[in-house]
């Protein structure tokens, strides 16, 4: 059972969300979600999912790899957040989960009611347009919200004129 988008309510305002990670693609995501967040007076929701498959190590093997992943992710969202602010002007909330990212994308969308529109961006690899987008792609009918895919090859400009 889905929860009712609480977006359009007095007090409230559509946000979009974008996928922090290692991909190349994931600023072009970034980069939409923000201008689209900017152009209609919403909000920009970042948010980064830190692996939990190589944490089951020996027991204080598992707590060290998981404060250095934790420090990690600090501070790719720390710069993240910094180019949000210089290059569109909006304030991103950033949010970092532990475990299995399409998991974790689910759970933060019910749990934020304001969480609209999730944007993220396709790998233009021959190998497909990456696991995230493959992922959420294949859950169809299933996903609670609209999803809007942005390809790699788009440029700031080419963004900026479609947001």
């Amino acid at each position: 059972m889905v929860s009712k988008r609480q977006s359009r309510l007095e007090g409230h305002r559509r946000k979009f969300m974008a996928v922090i990670d290692n991909t190349p693609e994931c600023g072009r995501a970034v980069h939409y979600a923000g201008m689209r967040a900017k152009n209609s007076g919403g909000g920009l929701v970042l948010i980064y999912v830190v692996s939990d498959d190589d944490f089951n190590q020996w027991i204080g093997v598992g707590d060290i790899m998981r404060a250095e992943a934790r420090e990690e992710a600090e501070a790719i969202m720390a710069k993240v957040a910094q180019e949000v602010r210089e290059a569109i002007g909006a304030e991103p909330e950033l949010v970092i989960r532990e475990g299995k990212p399409a998991e974790q994308i689910l759970q933060l969308i019910e749990e934020d009611r304001d969480i609209a529109i999730l944007v993220l961006a396709a790998s233009s690899a021959k190998e497909g347009p990456g696991p995230l987008v493959s992922s959420i792609a294949g859950r169809g009918a299933a996903f609670p919200i609209p999803v809007t895919i942005v390809p790699e090859t788009l440029s700031d400009e080419d963004i900026d004129a479609l947001s």
